[in-house]
């Protein structure tokens, strides 16, 4: 059976950037293993009007080869695109639109296989190589590799309140396949925070007149926090921030990731507004039936079968106020987030983790002991700041990855970017 230099398991952008990447290297022989049949990215969110929070720069090679045949603009030229985007004048694309663009590239890669299912890895230390057995088909296959790229992804995550929830409860993963079914019921609440949340507010909200139902967003935050989009706080998605933000102590760092959730889980300022105004032209009509309810927190949740109705135990956090709401449909637009993949069991004793039992990820995104054995594509938000999951960075983490796997530099990697300094000068007293 012969080695590959590196196995990705999970195919989302990060990964499918790392291929395109690494397709020109002759000098490197990588495999990537997708569960799924086909690229689809958020397929549940894929809404007509939706677009990407970054702008299209930032695809899956340009920071990192912007002459790469993989970019946004090849794709948007090969499929005759390219002057209705740019009389377009937005640097934003659809969010249809860049899953296109991923599906487009995916199909150009002979490295990329769908339909594996990753069941477990194990190393063999007679030659020092990890193991990769799936299952394709509900067949058995495996394969070999000297090092490990994870690009897994986050599954949708469900409040404690409503784990084992009867009914037809949906996360927002699964909204665009049940929206019909949603919009013929007699009342609405959409739960979460962030831009998903709005998104299908907002789409529920232009529908409203139409159907009829009662619509409620109820958010835990204070208020509806608006992604901050401004240059200098944009420097902190830099090399200078991550080498600043890794160093800090692990503490420190994990006061940080809860502290910066709204730079990164906000939602586009536009968007906010255009919901303003949507409610706005409602109302010259006569109230909206809908309720906006900030600060308040999901305490628990019941299903009643017989009524199809929920009923959902709410407080107000700042008022300590404690009140219940009914709704027939029920969205949980909670977010997701990072669970370790049970195939890596076998291998846990080659990882480090950190003293909450999560990931250790040195500044080289690798998380093994070797410190170049098994890397690790976003789920460092606690190690590498907001760059984890930014779109934009991923060129960048590829480009260290690609170097780590060569021995040596591919793809030129930027050192300093930005204007301000992150950390005390160099020699200050501590």
């Amino acid at each position: 059976m012969s080695t590959h230099d590196f196995i990705a398991i999970g195919l989302g952008p990060y990964n499918l950037g790392l291929a395109c990447l690494t397709a020109p290297i002759d000098d490197l022989d990588g495999l990537f293993l997708e569960a799924r049949a086909e690229f689809d990215w958020h397929p549940g969110m894929l809404l007509e009007s939706t677009r990407l929070q970054t702008p299209f720069i930032a695809d899956l090679v340009s920071l990192a080869d912007p002459t790469s045949p993989y970019s946004f603009l090849s794709y948007l030229k090969e499929t005759g695109r390219l002057y209705p985007f740019y009389i377009r004048e937005s640097f934003f694309p659809l969010r249809g639109e860049y899953n296109d663009y991923c599906r487009w590239a995916a199909a150009k890669l002979p490295t990329v296989r769908f339909g594996h299912q990753v069941t477990a890895v194990v190393h063999d230390p007679a030659d020092d190589r990890y193991v990769v057995h799936a299952t394709v088909a509900g067949e058995p296959v495996t394969h070999r590799a000297r090092h490990l790229v994870l690009g897994t992804g986050t599954p949708p995550h469900v409040p404690d309140a409503c784990r084992g929830l009867g009914g037809d409860v949906l996360h927002n993963s699964r909204y665009r396949e049940h929206r019909a079914a949603l919009r013929a019921k007699r009342s609405i609440t959409v739960v979460g925070s962030g831009q998903s949340a709005a998104e299908i507010y907002h789409d529920l909200l232009a529908d409203i007149d139409a159907h009829g139902y009662q619509l409620n967003w109820v958010t835990r935050s204070p208020r509806f926090f608006p992604l901050e989009y401004t240059k200098l706080t944009l420097e902190m998605t830099s090399p200078d921030y991550v080498d600043y933000f890794h160093a800090l102590p692990e503490a420190t760092r994990y006061e940080l990731e809860s502290a910066q959730k709204p730079l990164f889980k906000g939602i586009n300022a536009d968007l906010i507004n255009d919901i303003y105004d949507l409610l706005y032209a409602r109302s010259v009509h006569g109230p909206v039936p809908t309720r906006l309810l900030t600060g308040t927190a999901l305490t628990s949740a019941a299903h009643d079968a017989a009524r199809g109705t929920y009923t959902l135990g709410l407080r107000h956090v700042e008022q300590g106020r404690d009140f219940t709401l009914e709704t027939e449909g029920l969205v949980l637009a909670t977010g997701y987030r990072y669970r370790v993949p049970e195939f890596l069991a076998p291998v846990r004793d080659r990882i480090r983790w950190d003293s909450r039992g999560r990931f250790d990820v040195a500044r080289n995104y690798s998380i093994d002991h070797t410190g170049r054995g098994i890397f690790l594509q976003n789920a460092g938000t606690h190690t590498h700041s907001i760059t984890s999951p930014d779109l934009g960075m991923g060129p960048y983490r590829n480009s260290w990855i690609i170097r780590e796997l060569l021995g040596r530099e591919y793809y030129p990697i930027e050192k300093s970017i930005t204007f301000q300094e992150f950390g005390a000068p160099v020699g200050a007293a501590s």
